[in-house]
């Protein structure tokens, strides 16, 4: 039976539906004031001599280091200066010789309980207390836990008495706490991080701090969370740990002190710091173009480099369309200032592909843009294109120039364009008509969206650049997405994408032409069944982070512009799929995606309606990731395949074809990726799973990862 055609409605209800959230019912969270942790490093510079730190203390509110047998103070700004003046006690207390003589093992601390008056010691052959009896004499302390296993024979690393008197020991098992419930035993399987301890501090609002070989771990209100690498420490050998009144943390490392503290912030002071730190060391060109930078010296703003990256078009349409969402939720003038501004940035980048010695077709975008100024990109590519052929890829174009010069001379432009700016594109241009723009800039949008998608049309679903054929990555005909066996693994998002392209086609220039092909596509080539598995999973973490981000973006246009109709309840059910496979990583764009036309809706099948609203933490997680971020957004080295509560994925998770990093890929016990605070990306587009990176903070990524949503989630009223 012949399929009916949803689209054939009023033009004015589709532009009433378009401007509709789907998003009814959700609960807005109030996100007050909440602690942003932030790090800073010591060392030489400081003040303070290389080498490891032997202990660092607080002593009558002074914060003093020991280094190499001399005592250092910090002066509470950013300096260290030799200890002069006599502090009494300057020295830890010490187990009594008299009662360490009768120990065999290393004693590695001891403490004196508070309560009871009496010795605890941490040794190398187990835990012992002073005797109640005797107090003469120390004695192991025996411990069992319900298993039957006994803890604390061996290797204790570390003591400590919190400040309501319970006792807590790391060692090699693990880590052990004697409440007035009794004893509890925390290992990997718990959430325990690591196990290598040196350490162990004491904060005043209970949180317990773990020194590693491998670093920080802290334990508060029943939540472990571990701090690693550069981002946090000046070096991973935390040796001693103490917290002072302000619970802020100080650790003597294996050369130079870390100070981590919680200052209390908004998510919107948060934001203001990334678009503060875009506007100042990110955007490139007059025209602002945001990827990321390089720094000359690591974590250093001082000498910035800016330069292209292959994806400017793509970054650029996220942060724009953040900026829509911002201007839309609070009618903040910079706000519509910096979505201008990206607008601008964008639609150049179809002027600039039109003229010189190499002009493309009529609606191809170029990717980026350079200055003619800077070195040749061009010299030496196509060799570099040859290998890429030969080793990498057997579709990949060779051909020259890749960067045409425009028609005025100023301006390398990049061509091979990949649906990823496409979708990029297609994103921003309906958000900034929708949410911003004035008529004139209306009717530039227009044309911009028509000339883009008409190229596309008139090219058989293709996009074309100067050459006169086919960029890499640029096809959505249904010849090749039906019957190419290249094009198989791409069927499915180059469907939904283009079902995307035509939906905001249609909306933007009110023309039903393009729901006309859209229906053509449907029809006679199944693009919404193509859709319905936007790609093809081999487990959780599968595939090319790249194409979720895509495909998120995609859904979220084609269904905001998209009536109720058949082809909705398809791209809903298609969501829920994509959602579900998605839902481990915290990712707040995608949970914001997915939310504003999934929560609250059921989808039917034969066997009835189903409910497809995002799982009740979908919010929760969202807000954590954007709560975690760092406010430093340096390219730090991370790992975390050491750890105790991760569990790695199967060989058969497909990864990125180009990326040839062969790090272990994994998630938390609890089934979720890493949190944002043990890891790094500079995009959405990065894969979660993988459990170590490897940046030396040289490069600094803009903010977009957490402003673009941030700002949609106060657009669709679920922060406030």
């Amino acid at each position: 039976m012949q399929r009916i055609a949803t689209h054939w409605i009023l033009k004015g209800f589709i532009l009433l539906h378009a401007l509709c959230v789907d998003d009814a019912g959700a609960e807005s969270v109030v996100v007050g004031h909440f602690d942003q942790e932030v790090a800073r490093a010591f060392g030489p510079e400081n003040g303070l001599p290389p080498g490891p730190v032997d202990q660092v203390q607080i002593i009558q509110s002074l914060v003093l280091s020991l280094i190499g047998g001399a005592w250092y103070q910090w002066d509470g700004k950013d300096a260290w200066l030799p200890l002069k003046a006599q502090i009494p006690a300057i020295e830890p207390l010490n187990l009594p010789d008299s009662l360490a003589v009768q120990l065999s093992g290393k004693i590695n601390q001891s403490i004196k309980l508070r309560s009871k008056d009496r010795w605890i010691a941490a040794t190398s052959a187990g835990l012992f207390m002073q005797a109640t009896q005797e107090p003469e004499l120390m004695e192991p302390m025996v411990i069992h836990d319900a298993d039957g296993r006994q803890w604390g024979t061996q290797d204790v690393r570390c003591v400590a008495e919190d400040h309501k008197g319970e006792i807590w020991f790391g060692c090699k098992a693990g880590v052990g706490h004697l409440s007035q419930q009794g004893w509890h035993f925390y290992e990997g399987k718990d959430g325990l991080p690591y196990n290598d301890f040196l350490s162990i501090g004491v904060g005043p609002d209970g949180e317990i701090w773990f020194g590693t070989t491998m670093g920080l771990i802290r334990f508060h209100e029943g939540k472990w969370a571990y701090r690693q690498g550069k981002r946090w420490l000046p070096n991973d050998e935390v040796r001693s740990l103490t917290v002072d009144g302000h619970g802020r943390l100080w650790a003597g490392t294996g050369s130079g002190i870390g100070l981590i503290e919680s200052i209390p912030m908004t998510l919107e002071e948060k934001a203001q710091h990334y678009e503060q730190e875009i506007e100042q060391y990110i955007k490139r060109t007059p025209f602002g173009y945001v990827s990321e930078v390089s720094m000359i010296q690591p974590g250093s703003r001082e000498e910035i480099v800016r330069h292209d990256s292959d994806n400017d078009g793509l970054w650029t349409s996220m942060y724009g369309a953040g900026e829509c969402f911002a201007y839309a939720a609070t009618k903040d003038p910079d706000a519509a200032r910096r979505a201008r501004q990206a607008f601008h940035a964008l639609a150049f980048l179809q002027d600039v592909a039109s003229g010189g010695n190499h002009p493309a077709p009529k609606g191809f975008v170029a990717r980026t843009i350079r200055s003619t100024q800077l070195p040749n990109p061009n010299d030496g590519r196509l060799a570099s294109d040859y290998q890429i052929k030969e080793t990498q890829d057997s579709l990949w174009k060779t051909y020259e120039p890749r960067w045409p010069r425009s028609e005025d001379g100023q301006w390398f432009w990049k061509s091979d364009t990949s649906s990823d700016e496409l979708d990029g594109h297609y994103f921003f241009y309906p958000l900034f008509y929708d949410l911003v723009a004035n008529a004139a800039e209306k009717e530039r949008v227009r044309q911009i969206v028509r000339d883009l998608t008409d190229h596309l049309i008139d090219h058989d679903f293709q996009l074309v650049d100067h050459t006169g054929s086919v960029t890499r990555w640029g096809t959505y005909r249904p010849e090749d997405l039906n019957h190419n066996p290249d094009w198989w693994a791409e069927r499915g998002l180059k469907s939904l994408s283009m079902l995307a392209y035509l939906a905001v086609a249609a909306h933007i220039t009110e023309d039903n032409r393009y729901l006309e092909i859209q229906t053509r596509l449907i029809e006679d080539h199944a693009y919404d069944q193509n859709a319905m598995i936007y790609k093809i999973h081999r487990g959780p973490g599968s595939g090319n982070q790249s194409d979720d981000e895509m495909a998120f973006m995609c859904y979220y246009t084609l269904l905001r512009y998209t009536p109720d109709g058949p082809l909705k309840q398809k791209i809903l059910t298609s969501f829920y799929a994509a959602w579900l496979n998605e839902q481990a990583e915290r990712n707040p764009f995608f949970n914001f995606c997915y939310a504003a036309h999934a929560l609250n809706k059921k989808v039917t099948d034969p066997w009835g309606p189903h409910a497809i609203s995002p799982a009740d933490n979908w919010l929760d997680d969202a807000l954590a990731t954007l709560k975690g971020f760092s406010l430093d957004r340096a390219n730090w080295s991370s790992l975390n395949s050491h750890r105790l509560d991760i569990q790695t994925l199967g060989e058969t998770s497909r990864i990125d074809l180009f990326d040839a990093d062969s790090s272990p890929r994994g998630y938390l016990n609890n089934g979720m990726v890493l949190p944002v605070e043990n890891t790094h990306f500079n995009h959405w587009n990065t894969d979660p799973w993988r459990l170590d990176y490897h940046g030396n903070g040289t490069t600094l990524a803009s903010g977009t990862v957490f402003l673009l949503p941030y700002y949609m989630g106060i657009y669709h009223q679920w922060i406030r």
